[in-house]
């Protein structure tokens, strides 16, 4: 029997701010909702136009929290992780369903609304890996400045 393969990579905008939580054994959970949009033909009019669809993503420990620090709502993020489904019941008796996404890592695309540095940055992933802040990545290079040189063709797997 193969092994089952639960991936999921979207890039979209916020459609409200992050909401902050904790559960119950105090690790921090960020709620992020992101429109992605499909561009789609309208079959009337022959015009092209955007179809949005929104996902639900919950990011878990210190990335979460850098997420609700840093993200606002119109801000495009990357989001690599795994759907989740769940089912739960109401108070009132009605069974609920869901799927959302879990991340796993969240990029932060594009500048901030504030005016302060732009360009990408890792929120790092569900291990608290640390990275040097917005602009930088984990090796802290900013890729706005061309700073590549460290990687090279030895790093390419074809």
């Amino acid at each position: 029997m193969a092994g089952s393969i639960n991936s999921v990579v979207i890039v979209g905008n916020l459609t409200r701010d992050p909401e902050l939580r904790a559960t119950p054994s105090g690790t921090s959970v960020c709620s992020l909702r992101v429109a992605v949009n499909d561009r789609v033909k309208d079959p009337t009019t022959g015009e092209w136009g955007d179809k949005p669809n929104y996902f639900d993503v919950d990011v878990f420990g210190g990335q979460g929290e850098r997420c609700a620090q840093y993200l606002a709502k119109g801000r495009q993020v990357g989001v690599a992780g795994r759907l989740r489904w769940r089912e739960w019941e109401t108070q009132d008796g009605q069974k609920r369903q869901a799927v959302s996404i879990m991340a796993d890592n969240v990029q932060f695309i594009g500048p901030r609304e504030s005016g302060g540095q732009g360009g990408a940055w890792s929120g790092g992933g569900q291990s608290g890996g640390q990275s040097s802040g917005p602009g930088f990545n984990k090796a802290g290079l900013d890729p706005a400045k061309g700073d590549f040189a460290e990687s090279g063709d030895d790093d390419i797997p074809f």
